[in-house]
């Protein structure tokens, strides 16, 4: 039973690397790959977190919703639902650049936060939405987290391979031409405002699908977890960290980043409760200092994004891609 206790711990903090690897692929698929400056993560996050609250959930007299529908439903229409509420914002943000598309995605996250902590009849408000079913549930609480650490590896495996192997076609070439050089690529003949939107829908819906695997894991979800510290701060640290433009660089940035969240919480709980509560604000500084060392003497982050000489073959298969 001790080293059950022991374990706990430990996969709890593999399933929120694998919920955040979601969510900094999702990044990665808008910055790293398409040069779109998101900074409003957290709210494609909440999207996500309360659409499959709201459709798996059971059902509350005080609030719309409680479709009772089964969590594999709940969790494909948050990623649809992201991915649809993306599609407006970027039609109109994405004729935006660099610092004023971030500014108007900020907006976007904070709207959807307000609303959010507002909204008794759809959200809760501040009492969330609570009762949300979670696969393997009904297990004890090790066996549980077993199976949901299971399930969340599977999730972020398929993602990663999926955007991998996009990464690697003609698909993911012409999008790093975009990012690198958008007139050049426009020239060319391609269509960059809808593949720029494509990329930025398709980050969406991975940023949704992590907050629909967040919200099973915990089994609710209140406006406190959209935190845009939590919810968008840190996922960027962890790309930057790790190495935009490239899949497993934003995956080690998610383990960096998450053990030093972790090993720093254990410490400063040993303190005393007066000084501990002061200095768990200690976490951020470190995460903050770590990245400041990475840019100064890493600035492509721990693993850059991987430079190849594409043969004629590859180049002129990138021209006709569209």
């Amino acid at each position: 039973m001790d080293i059950i206790a022991f374990l706990n711990y430990p996969i709890y903090l593999a399933i929120l690397m694998c919920i955040y690897g979601c969510l900094v692929i999702g990044l990665n698929v808008q910055w790293g790959y398409a040069g779109l400056f998101n900074a409003g993560i957290a709210g494609f996050f909440a999207i996500g977190a309360y659409v499959t609250a709201i459709l798996t959930s059971p059902a509350a007299a005080d609030r719309v919703g409680g479709f009772d529908l089964p969590v594999p439903v709940g969790i494909l229409g948050a990623m649809a639902v992201a991915a649809l509420v993306a599609w407006p914002v970027g039609k109109i943000c994405l004729r935006f650049r660099g610092d004023y598309l971030a500014i108007v995605t900020i907006g976007v996250a904070e709207t959807i936060r307000l609303i959010a902590r507002s909204e008794d009849w759809l959200t809760g408000s501040t009492r969330g939405i609570n009762d949300v079913p979670r696969p393997w549930g009904s297990l004890p609480y090790f066996q549980s987290q077993l199976a949901y650490l299971g399930l969340a590896a599977a999730v972020v495996l398929a993602v990663y391979l999926l955007v991998e192997h996009q990464s690697k076609s003609p698909w993911g070439r012409m999008m790093r031409s975009i990012r690198d050089n958008e007139a050049a690529a426009a020239a060319m003949g391609k269509n960059v405002p809808y593949r720029r939107l494509q990329a930025f829908v398709l980050g969406a819906a991975f940023m949704g699908l992590g907050g629909a695997l967040y919200t099973h894991l915990g089994r609710s979800i209140t406006p406190d977890a959209i935190d845009p510290m939590i919810a968008s701060f840190l996922i960027w640290i962890m790309v930057i960290l790790g190495g935009s433009g490239n899949n497993r660089g934003a995956l080690l940035g998610v383990v960096v980043v998450w053990m030093i969240w972790s090993a720093s919480e254990f410490l400063t709980d040993m303190l005393p409760t007066a000084i501990s509560l002061q200095a768990k604000y200690g976490r951020i500084f470190l995460v903050g200092l770590l990245l400041q060392l990475v840019l100064r003497f890493r600035p492509e982050g721990i693993l850059p994004e991987p430079l190849s000489r594409l043969p004629i073959k590859n180049l002129k298969e990138n021209e006709r891609a569209e």
